[in-house]
Formats: structure tokens, C-alpha cells, sequence
């Protein structure tokens, strides 16, 4: 029977069955709403006073994970892009370094430029609509002869592509090197590592770039980067903060070799932090590696959302 618009009347809604609000399951309860602290109330006080709620009730949550992995001396593995350091956040990175909360770093391959250029002159970030049209852009001098002779080092001495830069800004003494992660996590003995994609990065473009030390190097970051994945059972944690696709892609991989050599990650955290949700971050690190309550999803500016992080991490340790 052909069903025509007469035979699709105003439905009678007379006969709906409603119940008391009483037997209705709530997912807000105004016993959590913001609270109200005076303007020079203490810090604790502020924290206490964001609803626990969505975003902020996951940042808090995660920020107890850390806090419970660094008491209980887990690895926790900030792996992070460029974004990051350009907005002026390597100083909460370097200061849980040092209280011993991150135990490990990975970064892309504009993560190591940007950290080199700011060990090197407090300044990064080029204005690339300025100079594209003028064949300048990525052309600068120094970067580029000293992540050459960090590829070249690290592949040589087989310590790869992070650990020989950060050595070399702390050998050079560069004037900023207390601004840098990498030169950080040298003086602190701890894993650092880079991610390169071949063609990504200005430093490629240059004469000095060696393709075979580069990647040399990169592959030997990533396979003691696994070592540092395979050790994250037992309540480690990994966060991936402004890494839309590669350290997201690395982190799947460096688990399925973990995983594969018997490693039990079961009980390994895991979380991603940036202004957007990707697709990558979402499959890679927050929804196929782990078991379910296991990771946090977080989207915000990396200025807000780690100067929070981390002071909630300190109310917990």
C-alpha cells in the first residue's frame, strides 16, 4: 500500500507514559557544581573548585594516575609535538623531569629543531608566510649543522638521535641550554628520543642533512623507545600531547613489539592532550592499545591544559 501524507496524521502523544523524576538515573548532580574561591584564596582551594565534570574530571583523574605512577616508580612518557615548546610549555616538562614525575620523552622531528633553536638563542618559530616567497624560509645556519652531527653521533655511538643532541647542547654549553628538554634529559640520565620523517623537517633541506645517519639514528630512538613502551605495565603511563600522527603511530607500533616479546601492558594509562581529537591519537593511543577506563581523552590549549596538569599532579604526589 502506497503510503501517502494522509497517512501520517499528528501522532496522539495523549496516551505517553511518564514517571517521577525519582526513578530517573542523572548524569549531573548539583553537589558538583564550580565552586566560588575568593580571589586570593589559596591554589589548593582553586583546584578544588572546577566542576567535576568532563574535562576537568578526567584531567584531575589523570593527574592522580601520574602522581600514583611516579610514587610508585612507573615509567611516565610525555610524547609530544613541536606545538608544545612553541607555546612555551617546555618549563613544565623539564620541572616534572626533575621531580622525577616524566621519566621518558619522545618527540617529533620539529620537536628537537624547536628545542635546539631555543638552546641556541631563546627564540624559535619562524614566520614561514614572510619568507616562503623569498626561498628563505627554513634557511637559517645553525640548526641544521648541528642536528647533522647529532644524526651522525647518535648513529656512530648507537645512542641515537635525542640523547646525541641533547649531549651536544650541553657539551656546546649552549647560552639557553636550561630552556631545552633534550639537554634536560641528558643531565638527568634519562630517555629522550626523536622521530623523524624523512622530508618534514627545514634541517632536510640543507647540504648537511645525511639521510643514512638520520634515519639511523631515528630507528635506534625508536627501538629503545620500545624498551621504555614494553616497561609501562603496572600502572605506567603514556600521554601523547599535540602529536596528530606520527608519535601516535609510533607508540601503536613500539606496543605490538612490546607486546609481542611478552610484554603484559594491561594495566598501562594512557592519555591524549591537544586542541583537537585526530583520528590517529583516538584509535592509536587512546582507544585500541588499552583496556577500557585505561585512558583519557582531553581537548584543550596545551598552555591551559598542562599548567593545570601539572599543578594537580603536585596536590597528588
Amino acid at each position: 500500500m502506497n503510503k501517502n501524507r494522509e497517512n501520517y496524521p499528528p501522532i496522539d502523544v495523549k496516551k505517553l507514559k511518564t514517571f517521577p523524576m525519582t526513578q530517573r538515573q542523572h548524569k549531573v548532580d548539583q553537589q558538583q557544581p564550580a565552586k566560588l574561591p575568593e580571589k586570593n584564596a589559596p591554589l589548593s582551594e582553586f583546584l578544588d573548585s572546577f566542576p567535576d565534570f568532563l574535562g576537568a574530571q578526567q584531567l584531575r583523574q589523570l593527574a592522580r594516575i601520574i602522581a600514583a605512577a611516579a610514587k610508585k616508580g612507573r615509567p611516565v612518557i610525555f610524547a609530544m609535538g613541536a606545538h608544545v615548546i612553541k607555546v612555551g610549555c617546555s618549563p613544565i616538562i623539564i620541572d616534572l623531569m626533575q621531580r622525577s614525575v616524566i621519566t621518558a620523552l619522545a618527540l617529533n622531528g620539529a620537536g628537537g629543531i624547536h628545542d635546539l633553536e631555543l638552546a641556541l638563542f631563546c627564540k624559535t618559530s619562524e614566520d614561514v608566510g614572510a619568507n616562503i616567497h623569498e626561498g628563505r624560509f627554513g634557511m637559517t645556519t645553525e640548526a641544521p649543522e648541528v642536528l647533522a652531527e647529532a644524526a651522525r653521533r647518535g648513529r656512530q655511538e648507537g645512542i641515537g638521535l635525542g640523547e646525541a643532541l641533547g649531549k651536544l647542547i650541553n657539551e656546546r654549553q649552549l647560552e639557553h641550554r636550561e630552556a631545552s628538554l633534550l639537554a634536560t634529559a641528558d643531565r638527568l640520565d634519562r630517555l629522550a628520543t626523536i622521530h623523524v620523517a624523512i622530508g618534514t623537517d627545514t634541517v632536510h633541506m640543507h647540504p648537511e642533512a645525511d639521510g643514512a645517519d638520520i634515519g639511523a639514528a631515528s630507528l635506534i630512538d625508536f627501538r629503545r623507545l620500545a624498551s621504555a613502551v614494553a616497561d609501562l605495565g603496572n600502572g605506567g603511563v603514556w600521554v601523547n600531547v599535540g602529536s596528530a600522527v606520527i608519535l601516535p603511530e609510533v607508540f601503536l607500533k613500539c606496543v605490538s613489539i612490546a607486546r609481542n616479546l611478552g610484554a603484559d601492558l594491561d594495566e598501562m594509562y594512557t592519555a591524549n592532550l591537544d586542541m583537537l581529537q585526530h583520528y590517529r591519537p583516538h584509535q592509536n593511543v587512546v582507544s585500541r592499545p588499552v583496556r577500557a577506563g585505561h585512558s583519557f581523552s582531553i581537548t584543550g590549549h596545551h598552555e591551559i591544559l598542562l599548567p593545570l596538569l601539572r599543578m594537580w599532579i603536585l596536590q597528588y604526589i
